[in-house]
């Protein structure tokens, strides 16, 4: 069974950090790429950044490129996401999804909410 834990939300002032974990079971790992997405009041659903299998390449969206990492530790089936000069509107549930051939898995996500 594909499970999806994230972790490492909270309440933290504008210009602070958090990182994000995903701790991913139930399918190979390594075989797949990981997304973050988050979703704020009121917004749909959008995605963050991903982390491909392979070369472990990169995409960030415009609006986090340049604060926001991603990265996986193979080693603990984990995908972290370092978010760093946070701004109050980062402020959302963030979740991590994995696309597996015609399936879609979400985590339960994880509040990230900045003041300013």
């Amino acid at each position: 069974e594909v499970q999806l834990v994230e972790s490492g939300g909270g309440l933290v002032q504008a210009g602070g950090s958090l990182r994000l974990s995903c701790a991913a079971s139930g399918f190979s790992f390594d075989e797949y790429a990981i997304g973050w997405f988050r979703q704020a009041p009121g917004k749909e659903r959008e995605g963050v950044a991903c982390i491909f299998s392979g070369d472990g390449s990169t995409y960030y969206s415009e609006f986090v490129k340049g604060r926001f990492t991603i990265s996986r530790d193979s080693a603990k089936n984990t995908v972290y996401l370092q978010m760093n000069s946070l701004k109050a509107e980062d402020t959302a549930v963030y979740y991590c999804n994995l696309q597996m051939s015609v399936y879609n898995y979400w985590g339960q996500g994880t509040q990230v909410t900045v003041s300013s």
